[in-house]
């Protein structure tokens, strides 16, 4: 018997913008190729950048925040499983699924761990080391009393369950490691890649409206790519990424090579003719969708540890990692004019990409356990007394906080 889906999106999926949009999409191929009935609901107003869903044959729905317009829907749906994109959503949803689908599972997808990448960067603008005081931040309250709620949370990090089991004391069996998902690297796709000799420039790349983006963006122009540039004088900097504002456009100077070339269509084609990716993320969470690129594309890396955290486990990067100015920029230098060291690195990133993010080595144990957890919902909810008792008091403050804005939204 087929199936029913519904995700309530953040927003409406945009894969040539962002990494998280990839990674809805990568959820939504999973399900859709086990004969899932899909439905995809968002209370966000699209983009010109949203992917069409209704070409893949999911059903697309506009819905609206405190309505219980939403209610109706869910009741006539009646899914089987509902994944929440980020903690938000669940927010703002989670109570209504509860009380009108209780059967249904409950999936959080987090993205990446947000109370993490918010406490980083508050330590970092108060340029102080990150401890457990950062962390256990408001956001964190949030975030954590939602993945209590739901059935299963899927974390995209193996460093950030490692963080939600050992500063949280979450049980593991509520966490699922589901890491960005890719085809693996065949030789022939290795073989029609551009060679070093056929590669020019550094390259960067993510989404503007990510805080973490803009930062490095900004470390780039003021710290790093002078003394690169001053090295290598007639090298460029080409920085890519969607919803660049006129502030950001106006980091472009000809003259020293550092160029904004805003949202593109490929990714693919500007990653294949970069000799060396430049990742010097200050702050962030989860997976780094820029990295990911890079590998499957061969270009090798020089990257920060925040950068590079959850990548490579015991295996060797795909180019080099360092937290000082200088040593970065010693680094990119180095990378960007050995053949060994980049042909060397380069294999590092396919290999990577193969052993530890080809997609077959998870879609399998993924629908098993979603599988093995609708068969057994009440047993597996018994084991999660601090969600039960969270969803108790959700139906009390959120839920009725929610009626008083809809009944207010009518007078007004």
């Amino acid at each position: 018997m087929e199936k029913t889906l519904l995700i309530i999106g953040f927003v409406w999926p945009e894969p040539k913008s962002s990494a998280a949009g990839s990674r809805m999409m990568q959820l939504i191929d999973i399900f859709r190729h086990h004969n899932y009935k899909i439905t995809f609901a968002s209370a966000c107003a699209k983009t010109d950048n949203a992917f069409n869903l209704e070409t893949i044959g999911i059903k697309q729905v506009a819905i609206e925040l405190n309505n219980s317009s939403f209610d109706e829907f869910i009741k006539q749906l009646n899914p089987d499983i509902v994944i929440f994109d980020r903690f938000m959503v669940e927010e703002q949803f989670g109570w209504r699924i509860a009380e009108h689908c209780p059967n249904a599972l409950r999936i959080l997808d987090t993205e990446d761990l947000h109370c993490l990448r918010k406490g980083r960067e508050q330590a970092l603008k108060n340029e102080v080391m990150f401890d457990k005081s950062y962390l256990f931040n408001d956001i964190a309250k949030r975030e954590i009393a939602s993945l209590y709620r739901c059935d299963l949370s899927l974390i995209i990090s193996e460093e950030e369950i490692e963080i939600l089991k050992n500063q949280f004391k979450v049980s593991i069996h509520h966490l699922y490691y589901l890491p960005f998902l890719t085809e693996a690297v065949t030789m022939e796709a290795k073989r029609k890649l551009p060679k070093l000799n056929q590669r020019e420039h550094f390259i960067t790349i993510g989404n503007f409206l990510h805080a973490p983006n803009y930062d490095a963006t900004l470390f780039l122009k003021e710290k790093i790519w002078p003394l690169i540039r001053k090295k290598l004088p007639k090298v460029e900097l080409h920085i890519y990424g969607s919803y660049a504002s006129d502030k950001i456009l106006k980091l472009t100077d000809e003259k020293e090579g550092f160029i904004i070339k805003g949202f593109v269509d490929d990714v693919n084609t500007v990653m294949q003719h970069a000799k060396v990716c430049l990742a010097p993320l200050r702050f962030g969470a989860g997976l780094k969708g820029k990295l990911i690129d890079a590998m499957l594309n061969g270009t090798p890396c020089v990257m920060t540890t925040i950068a590079a955290e959850g990548m490579f486990s015991t295996f060797e990067p795909n180019g080099f990692i360092a937290d000082d100015t200088e040593e970065f920029v010693h680094k990119a230098i180095e990378l960007y004019t050995d053949k060994i060291f980049w042909n060397g690195k380069q294999k590092n990133g396919f290999h990577i990409i193969n052993a530890r993010f080809d997609r077959q080595l998870f879609v399998s144990d993924f629908i098993f356990k979603v599988n093995s957890i609708l068969n057994n919902l009440q047993l597996h909810r018994l084991d999660n007394f601090t969600g039960q008792m969270l969803h108790h008091h959700t139906m009390q403050s959120t839920k009725f906080m929610s009626k008083w804005i809809e009944e207010k939204n009518k007078i007004n």
